[in-house]
């Protein structure tokens, strides 16, 4: 099979290390794989060297850029045009709300026998001035009457499309992220001791540490952290936070830590190498992630992998990940006291954290594995493909 994968930017996210490592398993497969990427710009970091590692051929789409740019788009229309019609895939599969837009127009135009969307965040939030938000929907309306299946990689996913009454209900199927379990286990095996780690960073051996994994950014809600680290360290006077990730929000959450005199208490690690990541996660006693807007958040299964309890917000797919008293605690968005409460019961209670943890490493081995994701995502081709008359408009 002929496979095309589309996306916006190739940076350090979870959109783009699922559809990477998917890429790399389709390769394994026997598929011949093609990847369509727009430049890679930004503070979060670069998978290119990643994809290529995967085998698959890539392609730089150089028009196709985040921000919405009318000239800019047409002519990434056009391009994705003429790159579908030279390779001529069996299947196109989308990824981001950019590439998934014009990335679908193209290939329903072209006649692709299997156009594919994944929607692995909503691009429509209640953050959004009104316009914006129904600007959005109404494009994410057209561009599912240009595909024949949206991918979810959570229920919460196909919830949202459909409260939106984005695409059909029997387009929609949903399909976690994949990862590599036999790879993380051994960059487990291998990373050094909680105890080398923490002396690393500067960090007492027995002091709380508490971490949160994603890119600097308004919607991850590092700042909601900040915003109870005062009363933390009142009830936890040792507490150390460890920021770790990059991005644009990077020198403004820095101006704050060193404004409030905290520069002893939290640290920022920067963009970090997943060896690097499997290490600090290791040596942290709880990841904390108060964010506005997520799919389905790999930094949580990671955490998860690698032994570290998990407390969040309730929003869109985490709480498939973070099962609250069961795999973690989960709390409401923007709630900073019901999670400032939840930080501190289970730094408090040292096994139920275990039992915790252990219940939801269980759980992500199940339902996480790479090879599982990537038999499904065949199945859903060949699904489409089996249908008479399914051949683009």
């Amino acid at each position: 099979m002929k496979i095309l994968h589309i996306i916006t930017r190739l940076i350090q996210g979870g959109a783009q290390q699922n559809t990477v490592l998917l890429c790399g398993a389709q390769v394994r497969g026997g598929h011949e794989v093609h990847l369509a990427h727009g430049p890679i710009y930004g503070p979060e970091g670069s998978l290119l060297e990643k994809a290529r590692e995967t085998g698959a051929c890539l392609h730089e789409v150089r028009q196709m850029v985040r921000p919405v740019l009318p000239w800019r788009d047409v002519g990434c229309y056009r391009n994705l045009c003429r790159l579908i019609a030279a390779i001529d895939p069996d299947v196109v599969q989308t990824h981001s709300s950019k590439a998934g837009i014009l990335g679908r127009a193209a290939a329903w135009r072209q006649r692709v026998p299997a156009v594919v969307h994944t929607v692995h965040g909503l691009p429509f939030h209640d953050k959004q001035a009104t316009w914006i938000n129904r600007a959005y929907v109404a494009a994410e309306r057209w561009a599912a009457r240009r595909c024949h299946c949206l991918i979810g990689v959570s229920q919460a996913m196909e919830h949202e499309f459909a409260r939106n009454a984005i695409g059909r209900v029997d387009q929609f199927v949903v399909v976690h992220n994949g990862f590599d379990l036999n790879h993380y286990d051994r960059m487990i095996a291998e990373a050094p001791n909680r105890l080398a780690v923490r002396a690393e960073l500067d960090v007492p051996a027995a002091a709380p540490v508490i971490g949160i994994v994603g890119r600097l950014d308004v919607l991850k809600g590092q700042e909601d952290l900040l915003d109870i680290l005062p009363g933390l360290r009142r009830v936890f006077p040792e507490l150390r936070v460890l920021f770790i990730g990059e991005g644009w929000m990077g020198d403004k959450l820095r101006a704050r830590v060193h404004d409030e005199g905290l520069t002893d208490q939290v640290r920022f690690t920067g963009m970090v190498e997943l060896p690097r990541l499997v290490a600090l996660l290791g040596a942290i006693d709880l990841h904390v992630l108060p964010s506005y807007r997520e799919g389905l958040p790999r930094t949580l299964v990671e955490s998860l992998l690698c032994g570290c309890p998990i407390a969040a917000y309730d929003v869109d797919g985490v709480g498939e990940v973070c099962v609250d008293g069961r795999t973690g605690r989960l709390v409401p968005v923007g709630n900073r006291e019901a999670l400032a409460d939840a930080i501190t019961w289970l730094l408090h209670h040292a096994p139920q954290r275990r039992t915790l943890t252990e219940r939801g490493r269980l759980m992500v081995r199940e339902t996480f594995d790479l090879r599982r994701v990537a038999a499904l995502t065949e199945q859903v081709y060949e699904s489409i493909r089996s249908v008479p008359g399914s051949k683009g408009r």
